[in-house]
C-alpha cells in the first residue's frame, strides 16, 4: 500500500532537559504527531545569563529546528520564552508557543485565595515576564516571585531528591511560604522534576502548578488553526521515531532523558554550534 510522507514534526527546545516535561505532555496528549527536540545542554543554564545571549541562542536553536521542516515550535524553557519569545513570534512564519502564558492561566484557574507564587531562574524572574503576563492574564491574583538559582543544576545532574535538594528548597522558598501563597507555578521546565522536593518543603495545601499540561493544550488549539494537510494522519502516513538533539554530553541526556522522559528516548543526536 502507498503511505504519504511522514507528517512534518512539532519542534521543541530548552536549555537542558527540563523542556522534557512539556515534551511528555506533548506526547501523551497527541500520541499521533512527532516531535524533534533539541536540548542546548552544551550552553546550559540560560537562567543566569544575559538576556542577549539567551535571545541569541534561542534565534539559532530555531533556525536548526526550521530547517528540519518543524511546523510550529514549542520554546520549552521559560528563560527563552522570556528572552526570546516576541521575537521568534516576529521571525518565523510558523506558530511558536512559549511556557509562560500558559503557565499563568493554570495559576488562575487553581488558586482559591488569589495568593499566586511564581518560582524561576534568575534571568525569567529578572525580566518581569510573569508579572506582565499575570496582568493581563490574571489581574486579580497576588503575585509573589522568587528566583531559585541552584534548582536548575542539580536536575542536570540527575538529583532531585537528596537532602542538599532539600536544604537548598526551604531557604529559596522560604519568600513564596512567607507570602502563605496557596498555588506556587513551577516557573521553569526542569523544576516539575523536583516536585516532591518542593511540595514537601510547601506542604499539602499549596497546589504546585506546572505549565507542562496547559502548553500542551495551546500545542493542540494551535494544531487545529493548521491547514488540514499540515496535520498528522497516522493512518496513512510514514511513522517515525522522535528525535532528540542535544549540544552537551549524548550519554548523560540518553540516560537522564530516558528516566525523566521514558522509552521514547532510544537515540540522541550530537550537535556541535
Amino acid at each position: 500500500m502507498n503511505t504519504m510522507p511522514a507528517p512534518r514534526p512539532i519542534g521543541i527546545f530548552d536549555s537542558g532537559l527540563g523542556g522534557l516535561t512539556v515534551a511528555r505532555a506533548l506526547i501523551d496528549l497527541l500520541p499521533d504527531e512527532r516531535f524533534v527536540y533539541f536540548g542546548d545542554t552544551g550552553r546550559f543554564p540560560y537562567g543566569p545569563k544575559p538576556a542577549e545571549d539567551v535571545l541569541k541562542f534561542s534565534l539559532q536553536i530555531a533556525d536548526l529546528l526550521v530547517e528540519r521542516e518543524v511546523k510550529m515550535l514549542v520554546v520549552a524553557c521559560n528563560s527563552a520564552s522570556a528572552a526570546a519569545l516576541d521575537a521568534l513570534r516576529e521571525r518565523l512564519d510558523i506558530p511558536v508557543v512559549g511556557v509562560i502564558e500558559p503557565g499563568v492561566r493554570a495559576a488562575r484557574a487553581a488558586t482559591r485565595k488569589g495568593r499566586v507564587g511564581v518560582i524561576g531562574t534568575v534571568g525569567t524572574i529578572a525580566s518581569g515576564a510573569y508579572q506582565r503576563a499575570a496582568e493581563v492574564l490574571a489581574p486579580d491574583i497576588a503575585l509573589t516571585c522568587a528566583a531559585c538559582p541552584g534548582f536548575v543544576e542539580f536536575v542536570e545532574a540527575g538529583d532531585v531528591d537528596s537532602d542538599q535538594v532539600h536544604v537548598l528548597a526551604e531557604r529559596l522558598l522560604a519568600p513564596v511560604i512567607a507570602a502563605r501563597v496557596d498555588t506556587l507555578v513551577l516557573g521553569c521546565t526542569h523544576y516539575p522534576l523536583l516536585s516532591r522536593t518542593i511540595g514537601d518543603v510547601m506542604g499539602p495545601a499549596v497546589v504546585l502548578v506546572s505549565s507542562a499540561d496547559e502548553t500542551a493544550f495551546d500545542v493542540r488549539a494551535r494544531l487545529h488553526a493548521i491547514e488540514p494537510a499540515e496535520r498528522a494522519e497516522p493512518a496513512r502516513a510514514e511513522r517515525r521515531d522522535h528525535e532528540f538533539v542535544t549540544s552537551g554530553d549524548v550519554g548523560q541526556f540518553l540516560a537522564l532523558g530516558a528516566r525523566f522522559l521514558g522509552p521514547e528516548v532510544e537515540r540522541v543526536e550530537a550537535w556541535q554550534w
